[in-house]
């Protein structure tokens, strides 16, 4: 059995988006601050409400890394995990998959991908956008990587 995301309280609202193929970020109901991840919060004013805004899976590559730890049982070749730093919302960083054949390039525009692992969990994963990105397309069902 895969290891699989764990929603808690506060990210559940952005899995069940994300299975929709809708990416969003929470709002601060009383500063409008943005914010990710989602948590209880502001991080600016210290307030608990908020509400979800749809921004565009887009942003910049980061950092990333090769992974060999064997984290999903069966799988044993690396894979590489990229860190990217949201162009919608200032200082988030999102991780996710490398979905291209090639390594990626520090700064390197990016865009989301939405990769269905099962029925019930889908993922958002990282192309380059000079691929002509795929947000918002179905990129079938993977196995967890």
């Amino acid at each position: 059995m895969a290891y699989r995301p764990e929603p808690d309280r506060d990210s559940r609202p952005w899995w069940e988006r994300i299975a929709r193929r809708e990416f969003a970020v929470q709002e601060c109901a009383s500063c409008g601050t943005p914010r990710f991840p989602p948590r209880a919060f502001c991080p600016l004013c210290r307030t608990e409400g908020c509400r979800w805004r749809e921004v565009a899976p887009v942003g910049t590559v980061e950092s990333w890394i090769v992974n060999h730890q064997p984290f999903v049982p069966g799988r044993l070749d690396p894979y590489l995990v990229v860190m990217v730093r949201l162009e919608a919302v200032s200082g988030c960083l999102v991780y996710g998959n490398w979905r291209s054949e090639r390594p990626p390039e520090h700064g390197e525009r990016v865009v989301g991908t939405f990769t269905e692992v099962t029925e019930d969990l889908t993922v958002l994963d990282w192309a380059p956008a000079a691929a002509g990105g795929v947000h918002g397309h179905p990129s079938g069902r993977t196995s967890l990587q």
